[in-house]
């Protein structure tokens, strides 16, 4: 016990005599965890090709260097830092009775998994600007949009992630914790290591509804009216052809707005338990695993310009 730090192990100062949590993980007949494995495994793996493929093409092909293909890149970056933060964990535990993870190892992953998820929160807010801009304002589009305003973006995006994160695990990560110590999850989420403290968390949970509350009002009601105005643009386009074209620079990340936030507000706001119950941990998986996995494939195969880079970097490694 004596190598955590004491800014995580506080048994001196608040008593805390849990040194190591016990993660329940997915409740699953166990004839299906060989199938179940497999299948993560998998995911996990396409999720890491496919974000990192996007990554590279984001970066290396010329046609690629615009804002809307800079952000598509942070997200690939960060749903790789989502998955990576728990289904590691949880496949390398996945056949062991007791599930176990250091105090210290589950303030890591919450931070980690609290810095994804808040940044790609704000991020897709920022992708939805992009949209806007491009479409009901192209004149002053590569004005607005430049190569410096992307960057300012994208670290006052990643700023508040970080910042977001170290403070709501900083402030679980000092309370008292003597037990019981099993976390009815596959990894360690603040809402459910605050339900195992000893500690009044009343102000924590309240600080974590509001803020996660006001985020993400303000965020949905951002995108929400971005795409009026978009879809009102897209409607005074004469040609059919112009319409689809600009519909399509939307459609995947109108997609994943869907399915990453209405699987956060089902997960997030709605009546909660002492501890999750199977319902939220199948949301989980979605939001941790599903998710990360289909936004390359969602980008890749809506999005000509994508699925071009891909051929050519294939064709270039496959003749040269």
């Amino acid at each position: 016990m004596g190598d955590f730090p004491v800014s995580i192990y506080r048994k001196m100062n608040n008593g805390s005599a849990v040194s190591e949590f016990i993660l329940l993980g997915l409740c699953n007949p166990p004839e299906l965890d060989v199938v179940l494995y497999l299948t993560f495994l998998a995911m996990y793996i396409i999720t890491l090709v496919g974000n990192t493929i996007i990554i590279i093409i984001t970066n290396v092909d010329p046609a690629l260097k615009t804002p809307m293909y800079f952000f598509l890149g942070n997200l690939s970056l960060l749903d790789i830092i989502c998955t990576t933060s728990t289904v590691p964990n949880m496949l390398s535990k996945f056949f062991v009775p007791n599930k176990v993870i250091s105090f210290h190892g589950c303030v890591i992953q919450m931070f980690v998994f609290t810095v994804a998820m808040d940044t790609e929160f704000l991020l897709l807010t920022f992708m939805s600007l992009d949209r806007y801009l491009a479409i009901c304002n192209p004149l002053r589009y590569t004005n607005i949009m430049s190569r410096n305003s992307c960057i300012c973006m994208a670290a006052i995006v990643w700023s508040f992630g970080l910042s977001s994160s170290t403070f709501h695990t900083s402030s679980t990560s000092w309370l008292s914790f003597c037990g019981p110590n099993k976390i009815n999850h596959f990894f360690c989420e603040v809402p459910q290591v605050l339900a195992l403290s000893c500690s009044d968390t009343s102000l924590n949970q309240l600080v974590l509804i509001v803020t996660d509350l006001i985020l993400g009002l303000i965020c949905i009601i951002f995108i929400f009216f971005s795409y009026v105005f978009i879809i009102i643009s897209i409607l005074h386009i004469r040609s059919a052809e112009g319409k689809k074209k600009a519909f399509s620079t939307c459609a995947s990340h109108i997609t994943v707005v869907v399915l990453f936030y209405g699987t956060l507000i089902f997960a997030y706001f709605r009546p909660s338990t002492l501890n999750a119950s199977d319902t939220d941990k199948d949301i989980a998986v979605l939001y941790t695993i599903v998710i990360p996995m289909l936004n390359p494939i969602l980008y890749s195969l809506r999005n000509k310009e994508v699925k071009g880079a891909i051929q050519k970097i294939l064709l270039r490694k496959m003749f040269f």
